[in-house]
């Protein structure tokens, strides 16, 4: 296999609602695009899941642009390849920007299994039908909308209900959320809003039987995460600690937490989301798939990495209409009664809408 054609695309598509987290709110999703030819002919397609701001990680759709053009995309174009494990080992000389990386090893995985004639799912080892869905809510403006908003969510069928907290929004919200749905499986994410000066207003999340509190300080700390996860009784998901198996294992080794968000741009791609759920399957710890606001080809790519065994949670893989008024692939993903069907067509199992995508681009180039 080898990558004769690949063209970069930088989209923009506006959200069906602002999203707002600890770190701040967005109405419009900026991303990159890659579609990779093979000498064959058959296309594959990655999304980037950087933002347009760097504040989830150092990464940002410019940056990724820079990586992929300057460094990764020489170090790939028209070299045989004959299996998508061997694209992380190409570019190990390259430190960390994951979400680029990612990009490009995405197109690789999707052009392997056509060429296998398997589905993404299988090609990766996933053996689930379909999958469990949960969804993630940002901050709203009042109580009462965001009660409105989780309800609707749990209306719609969705798994797991995941809410965005951060200083002051966060105890009362957990409790009023508890007390109108009581049974329902419910967790927080902080996106590392904390500090270990916060630990008593952390404990009190403990009465409310939260599924996990995810990212609740620095996103680079591991060992402030295992101090604190001494002292509560909520299982602690990382998220933007996790940027490798290493992080894993260490984190693991620490009693950092109970329960490890894999994310494919975060980690720099499917190999290595691949390798981290292995590994946590012979620990013990469970795994999800957590979201970042992607379009139709990011979305595809986490239907199959969620089919893989220890995927045992509901993941943030929402159904397109939920985002988006328009997605880039057809058929859209649905959700139905809180679950995905896993695509069995060869690929990503979904087809680009080249004319949407068209619409939704900004900016494009080619390389030979």
């Amino acid at each position: 296999m080898r990558l004769t054609d690949i063209t970069i695309r930088h989209l923009k598509m506006q959200l069906k609602h602002p999203f707002t987290t600890s770190f701040g709110s967005f109405k419009d999703k900026e991303f990159l695009l890659l579609e990779a030819k093979d000498e064959k002919g058959t296309i594959g397609w990655g999304e980037c899941v950087a933002f347009d701001t760097p504040w989830y990680t150092e990464e940002t759709v410019k940056t990724c642009w820079h990586m992929l053009e300057d460094f990764l995309i020489p170090l790939i174009l028209h070299k045989e390849i004959t299996h998508p494990d061997e694209v992380s080992e190409l570019f190990k000389s390259i430190r960390k920007n994951n979400m680029a990386k990612a990009t490009i090893e995405g197109a690789f995985w999707d052009i392997y299994a056509q060429q296998t004639n398997q589905s993404l799912a299988e090609a990766l080892g996933g053996k689930k039908d379909k999958i469990e869905v949960g969804i993630s809510i940002g901050i709203q403006d009042s109580i009462e909308k965001q009660l409105a908003v989780v309800d609707q969510a749990i209306n719609n069928g969705y798994k797991r209900i995941k809410v965005k907290i951060k200083p002051g929004w966060d105890v009362e919200l957990i409790r009023i959320l508890r007390e109108h749905f009581p049974d329902v499986p419910l967790m927080a994410d902080a996106n590392s809003a904390y500090t270990l000066d916060d630990i008593d207003v952390l404990k009190q999340l403990d009465e409310y039987h939260l599924m996990m509190i995810e990212q609740p300080l620095a996103s680079d700390d591991i060992i402030d995460h295992a101090k604190l996860q001494k002292h509560i009784k909520t299982p602690i998901c990382l998220d933007e600690s996790i940027t490798s198996l290493e992080d894993v294992r260490k984190a693991i080794e620490l009693g950092s937490c109970g329960v490890i968000n894999v994310k494919i741009g975060r980690v720099g791609g499917l190999t290595e989301a691949k390798k981290i759920h292995d590994y946590c399957a012979a620990n013990g710890v469970p795994v999800w798939c957590g979201g970042m606001l992607e379009a139709g080809i990011g979305r595809a790519h986490n239907i199959a990495l969620t089919s893989l065994s220890n995927f045992v949670l509901p993941g943030d893989t929402a159904g397109s209409s939920h985002y988006w008024e328009e997605d880039i692939i057809t058929p859209e993903v649905v959700v139905q009664d809180g679950y995905i069907n896993v695509p069995r067509e060869n690929g990503i199992g979904f087809t680009p809408n080249i004319n949407a995508i068209e619409r939704f681009t900004i900016a494009t180039k080619h390389y030979h």
